[in-house]
């Protein structure tokens, strides 16, 4: 764990310098999946975190670590959405100003939502390493500040500490879930809950689409997949190729990744909807999602599932909870 980009220390250290700025979310029992799993179900409800995911802990922990002359400056991101939303957040609340790169791929509802916080946006081809190209230039050419969606030791701290919250509030749990993509959240709440306590499991979950760390770790190596659309949009785009931080924690520390087909995804986000009575992206379904299809298999203690984010256009929530086809 010391040999780790990022360690229990650095998190608690991002617990610290977060406090006051995002919300402590809640961590309630969900009777519907413990009758259904026979073990002690819990949900981390980050949705209901400022700015709708648990982004904001990160993007608020890497702007806080920046000298003001680099506030000065200007952040800049690429973001499938919910980055983009927290960092134009976290800059704004420090006086400093934002410009988000996206794809063509990132739904309408997550690029108003950035540029209703005052963030400069950039629509930039279609998949998130194309807009990340974009980052590159304008760090070169204009001097601003690049804070990563995940790769960054600042950023996966402040996701960390959701962990900290979870083992807190469910002090025997055995086996937490987490949505997994660039792997900030899943390194961060990995690090974080293995530091207090070894023998808790975490796995991450992820769509059968583009599954971009999945495929790096079963490689060795980050490798770059074809971004295709998904329920769960989120968890989609590469974990770049130099990768410095996220693909060794989460080859370090992960337990398991299991891939979810759409339409498992779908009926992760209608049971929260109809037994939660919770309204989730698909990213912060799949939790709820491979406890439904029973890809886990036999669970041996308490669970806790994160869901991550509530981001989702409410069209397409209509349509799932409707029972249409998934894309």
């Amino acid at each position: 764990m010391t040999c780790l980009p990022v360690t229990l220390a650095d998190i608690d250290e991002a617990a610290r310098r977060i406090d006051g700025r995002v919300l402590r979310t809640p961590f309630v029992s969900s009777p519907s999946l413990t009758e259904l799993c026979g073990v002690p179900v819990g949900l981390k409800l980050e949705h209901h975190q400022t700015t709708g995911s648990f982004k904001l802990r990160g993007a608020t922990n890497a702007v806080l670590s920046l000298t003001p002359e680099e506030r000065a400056r200007g952040v800049v991101a690429a973001s499938t959405g919910n980055h983009g939303r927290a960092l134009a957040h976290a800059a704004k609340a420090e006086g400093s100003i934002a410009t988000i790169c996206m794809s063509r791929l990132v739904p309408d509802n997550k690029v108003s939502e950035i540029r209703r916080l005052g963030a400069n946006v950039c629509i930039v081809g279609k998949s998130q390493d194309e807009a990340q190209v974009e980052v590159d230039r304008l760090v070169a050419e204009d001097g601003l500040v690049m804070v990563p969606p995940f790769d960054n030791p600042a950023v996966v701290a402040g996701q960390g500490t959701l962990g900290l919250e979870i083992v807190e509030a469910m002090p025997d749990v055995a086996t937490v879930l987490v949505p997994l993509s660039g792997g900030g959240l899943a390194a961060g709440v990995a690090a974080a809950v293995k530091g207090r306590s070894p023998k808790i499991r975490v796995i991450g979950l992820t769509m059968e689409r583009g599954a971009a760390m999945k495929a790096s770790l079963d490689a060795g190596r980050p490798v770059q997949v074809e971004e295709v659309a998904s329920l769960a949009d989120s968890l989609g785009g590469g974990i770049g190729l130099d990768n410095a931080v996220t693909f060794a924690m989460c080859r370090a520390l992960l337990d398991d990744v299991i891939l979810l087909s759409e339409a498992e995804i779908a009926a992760g986000m209608r049971h929260a909807y109809e037994e939660e009575r919770e309204v989730i992206e698909g990213a912060g379904a799949v939790g709820i999602a491979a406890l439904v299809s029973g890809r886990l298999g036999r669970l041996d203690g308490p669970v806790a599932v994160v869901l991550s984010g509530r981001n989702v256009d409410m069209a397409q929530h209509l349509r799932v909870i409707n029972r249409e086809d998934a894309p």
